[in-house]
């Protein structure tokens, strides 16, 4: 590859100081640092999102979505970490992926996991990821697709979880990703 990929980050929770932002700030933190060569992006318009409506995915399509699916195509491959809500995704984070039904973007791409639950959960929210990107096309990155129990971690003032461990892993699910990324475009 001749470029450094890319691989966009997206959070499934609106609460500050999630976990589950903590452990995408992580993987950027980690993409910085080495040793897979990457490019990481964490996409912030979550709360921006309109309600999805079928009446509203066409062109001109509502200006959050048009970023939100730009976003998806400049990516190489996409890291989500969510949690689960009520034994699914929380509304706002199934709402994001309804809005990529529609668009061809995520089709084929390499799509990956990380569940930061507690053990013996998020399993719906994986269940319900696995159907709703089997809609979408995308192409899940098995290996990629991990548990990291991230609460009870402390998380620094940068955001990030400092425990080695946590960032190794990390580091091989973002490497799984780029063995699977090729240039968007």
């Amino acid at each position: 590859m001749t470029t450094t990929p890319l691989i966009l980050l997206l959070s499934g929770s609106l609460r500050a100081g999630s976990s589950n932002e903590a452990v995408l700030r992580t993987a950027h933190a980690v993409a910085a640092e080495g040793p897979v060569r990457v490019r990481t992006i964490l996409y912030e318009g979550l709360a921006t999102l309109p309600h999805f409506n079928p009446d509203d995915d066409v062109d001109p399509l509502p200006e959050p979505v048009a970023t939100l699916r730009a976003a998806i195509d400049r990516a190489d491959a996409i890291l989500i970490c969510a949690p689960e809500y009520a034994g699914t995704l929380p509304g706002s984070f199934k709402n994001l992926l309804d809005w990529t039904v529609g668009g061809t973007e995520i089709g084929d791409k390499p799509v990956a996991w990380v569940n930061a639950a507690a053990p013996g959960r998020g399993g719906g929210a994986e269940a319900t990821l696995r159907t709703v990107l089997g809609y979408t096309g995308a192409a899940v990155v098995e290996e990629a697709c991990v548990r990291i129990p991230a609460s009870g971690q402390p998380v620094g003032p940068d955001g990030t979880v400092a425990d080695p461990a946590v960032r190794s892993r990390l580091a091989e699910v973002l490497g799984a990703l780029v063995e699977r990324a090729r240039p968007a475009g």
